[in-house]
């Protein structure tokens, strides 16, 4: 049966349920609060510079072909992918640089270089990987959260105690070169939490990287949005900016619409992919799933201190993602996790996308965007973000041997602050609920609202999780769901 639904925001959650829902033959309706749509994946553009404002990191690609191919559609239809090389480089020191590279091959050669018998180990640890991958990718992430027996395959009962082990563990027991060992943590910080508390199963990740590399797409990460929005306005999809929605409207325990700058708009059906926190206080109290106590005491990943820098000239030593790891990577991890403050010496990531993409940037000048991982709920002061912003460029300059400080045109800074304001994230935070043990599938919250009927929920607080793969599933199983209620 035809129902009208009311999409609250714009991401890569909300445009993958829309178009599989306006598949399906609903009137399907997008309210965006923002002038541009992508929630956290906007573009920000100035004096020919162009930026992508959150995700920079395209990984995963098997997740989107399989989105655009639940449509009869490619990737290739609506954007260019350029697959990296090198994927990144990672910086430990003045001049002690590891580049990896875009096979498993070079990248077994790079840690052979630093550890004899590691080309060995590592491809034993890439294995593993892949047969979590295909367990994972393939089948787990694509179930709802509904039931822990979704969880209960002959195959995962093999892998039960990689939930009961740690990344840190595992990583440990193959490996003891501290600077091997971060390269291969790196991966899981996209989870959003310590890799210490991150499930030994979570390996499929460094499969991600290592296995399938990483790409650009051209012009940037909002050109997947611009895809994703094209493919839903060809199914029909009705998508309108500058709309905040101040309410969800409830009558006899059922969604009726909503009230968006002071009018009512009404619906059978309301999906949120905006902060599920926020979506919850636009209920009232009697509605609301999830108390202030239950978020509290959630783990949530991170927020991020991120700066747009405009250079007025090409930088050296660097490439399009370059990671700073010089300093003490545990101490950083306990200032976001165990004991909140601004850090005292940040581990930092630098992307310069226009030593890919020539859209990026003017003839002869560079685009750079670094990020710093915070904490949530932290104070954020422009004094703060000034102090921090000369705190890495020192830092960078000395890395990387040359002087950039002076060759900045302009720079543009975003913090927990902006993340409220414009996204209504909780505490600020950047990429969602953290993937730890006790967050996992059915112990996230759900896609479904159990107080009210007809109201649902999508993407990285909820099902699968941070990310913006798992944003295109969560966007297909939540409308999997709404099919399924429907009928």
């Amino acid at each position: 049966m035809k129902k009208t639904i009311a999409i609250i925001g714009s991401g890569f959650s909300s445009l993958a349920a829309a178009s599989y829902l306006a598949q399906s033959g609903h009137d399907v309706t997008i309210y965006e609060k923002n002038a541009t749509i992508g929630g956290r994946a906007r573009q920000l553009k100035r004096e020919g510079f162009t930026f992508d404002i959150g995700p920079t990191w395209y990984w995963m690609p098997d997740v989107f072909e399989r989105f655009f191919n639940d449509f009869g559609k490619k990737p290739s239809d609506y954007y260019e992918l350029i697959k990296l090389n090198p994927a990144y480089s990672v910086y430990f020191g003045k001049g002690d640089v590891i580049t990896i590279e875009d096979t498993l091959e070079k990248i077994k050669a790079a840690f052979e270089a630093e550890e004899s018998g590691s080309s060995v180990k590592l491809q034993k640890f890439m294995d593993a990987a892949l047969d979590n991958y295909n367990i994972a990718i393939k089948d787990l992430v694509y179930r709802p959260g509904v039931s822990p027996l979704e969880l209960v395959t002959p195959v995962t009962m093999k892998k039960i105690g990689q939930f009961f082990s740690t990344i840190s563990k595992e990583v440990r027991k193959e490996f003891n070169n501290p600077k091997l060992i971060s390269i291969l943590e790196f991966p899981v910080l996209f989870l959003g939490a310590k890799p210490s508390d991150t499930p030994a199963f979570y390996s499929f990740m460094n499969y991600a990287d290592f296995g399938l590399g990483t790409f650009h797409p051209k012009n940037g990460m909002f050109s997947v949005i611009d895809g994703m929005r094209a493919l839903a306005e060809e199914l029909g999809v009705a998508i309108t900016t500058n709309q905040n929605v101040e309410k969800i409207i409830v009558a006899n325990s059922k969604t009726t619409g909503l009230q968006i700058n002071g009018k009512i708009i009404e619906s059978d059906i309301v999906l949120s992919g905006a902060d599920y926190h926020h979506t919850e206080t636009l209920l009232d109290a009697p509605h609301r799933q999830y108390s202030e106590t239950y978020w509290e005491k959630k783990t949530f990943a991170p927020s991020s201190l991120l700066f747009y820098v405009g250079f007025d000239k090409k930088i050296a030593n660097v490439e399009h993602h370059t990671l700073f790891f010089d300093v003490d990577f545990q101490k950083h991890a306990k200032e976001i996790y165990d004991d909140p403050k601004w850090p005292e010496d940040p581990l930092f990531y630098a992307s310069f996308p226009s030593k890919t993409d020539a859209n990026a940037a003017p003839l002869g000048k560079e685009a750079g965007i670094f990020l710093i991982p915070l904490a949530p709920g932290l104070k954020d002061t422009p004094e703060l973000r000034a102090a921090y912003f000369e705190k890495i460029m020192l830092r960078f300059e000395k890395l990387t041997n040359q002087e950039v400080k002076n060759y900045v045109i302009f720079k543009e800074s975003f913090c927990i602050q902006d993340f409220i304001n414009d996204y209504n994230s909780y505490k600020g935070n950047a990429y969602g609920l953290a993937n730890t043990l006790l967050q996992t599938a059915f112990l996230r919250p759900k896609l479904k609202s159990k107080k009210v009927k007809n109201l649902f929920f999508t993407g990285q607080l909820t099902v699968p999780g941070p990310g913006v793969p798992p944003s295109l599933i969560s966007g297909k199983l939540v409308a999997g769901l709404i099919e399924k209620e429907n009928k």
